[in-house]
């Protein structure tokens, strides 16, 4: 698997740092449209458990998708610190529960490295790569093709 298109034509670029358990992942601040504490969600029937429900945002109904039960890290815990980061996602807008937020970062492509070979054994189409500052590791995800792929079933396929 090599670096995508977007990871390797630019030279840096924002990330917005968010954590799931004791793992630190980025994705592009460029589709963030903004950052909420967790509130209530409405349940919506027959969904797949890592889609908590939906929100009314300003108007419009928002799917919510709990990051932590998609990746299959355990049971999520819901503080004061778990919040949910709206997304504009192929022009439409969903929104993403994590344990929380952490860091803007800027990364130059010398800090990115492709994401690991897995096997078919391992789903990681989403995995866009590998940034390193420091000693932290982040996993960058890709989360337009993470929201568009056919088991989110968020949006119609292209």
């Amino acid at each position: 698997m090599t670096v995508s298109n977007a990871l390797a034509n630019t030279e840096s670029r924002e990330i917005l740092i968010f954590t799931l358990g004791a793992e630190e992942y980025g994705i592009d601040i460029l589709k963030v449209q903004e950052i909420r504490g967790y509130d209530a969600v409405t349940r919506i029937a027959h969904a797949p458990e890592f889609v908590k429900g939906v929100i009314n945002l300003r108007g419009a109904i928002v799917p919510i998708v709990d990051l932590r039960l998609k990746f299959g890290l355990g049971e999520p815990t819901y503080n004061e610190f778990t919040v949910v980061i709206i997304l504009n996602v192929r022009k439409r807008v969903v929104g993403i529960v994590v344990d929380g937020v952490s860091d803007v970062l800027r990364l130059d492509e010398g800090q990115t490295r492709a994401a690991p070979e897995f096997g078919a054994a391992v789903k990681a189409d989403y995995i866009e790569g590998l940034g390193t500052i420091g000693d932290r590791m982040l996993i960058l995800v890709d989360i337009e093709a993470l929201m568009s792929s056919e088991e989110m079933a968020l949006f119609d396929t292209l």
